[in-house]
């Protein structure tokens, strides 16, 4: 089944925020822990400081409407790799590992779409080796 049309471009913040909830929806299960997260995130970061916050539901939607097709992760990829500058692949990585932790629980799932952004964004492994471990400790429980 072919996609029904070429989702529109996307801001670099707009890839960040995909990345974030396609790492959410990954396993079917989009948790409470990881929408406040990503909420967080948008809210916080430098990088989002003069996003608009209401482009999150249009976002989201796109990722939901590519994952709902055979090779919709494919396209999901393409679109992130025409739309991400190199400069903030790292961030996009860092920021699916804190959406990926912020329930206290990674399932195979979530380590698979970990692993295919990694590949897919070019991300060193030594580098994403280290973004693991702080995603880890920053959500370490008690």
């Amino acid at each position: 089944m072919s996609l029904p049309h070429t989702p529109p471009p996307l801001t670099p913040q707009d890839c960040l925020v995909a990345v974030m909830i396609a790492v959410s929806a990954s396993n079917s299960d989009i948790r409470t822990a990881e929408l406040v997260t990503i909420q967080s995130v948008v809210n916080h970061l430098p990088v989002f400081a003069d996003y608009d916050a209401d482009r999150t539901r249009a976002v989201a939607e796109t990722v939901f409407e590519l994952f709902e097709h055979e090779e919709g992760l494919d396209a999901f990829f393409a679109l992130l790799r025409a739309n991400l500058p190199e400069r903030l692949t790292e961030t996009a990585y860092a920021l699916a590992c804190d959406v990926a932790a912020a329930d206290g629980t990674l399932d195979q799932t979530e380590l698979r779409m970990l692993e295919e952004i990694r590949h897919e964004l070019n991300v060193d492994r030594l580098h994403a080796a280290a973004i693991e471990r702080g995603a880890r400790a920053r959500h370490m429980r008690a």
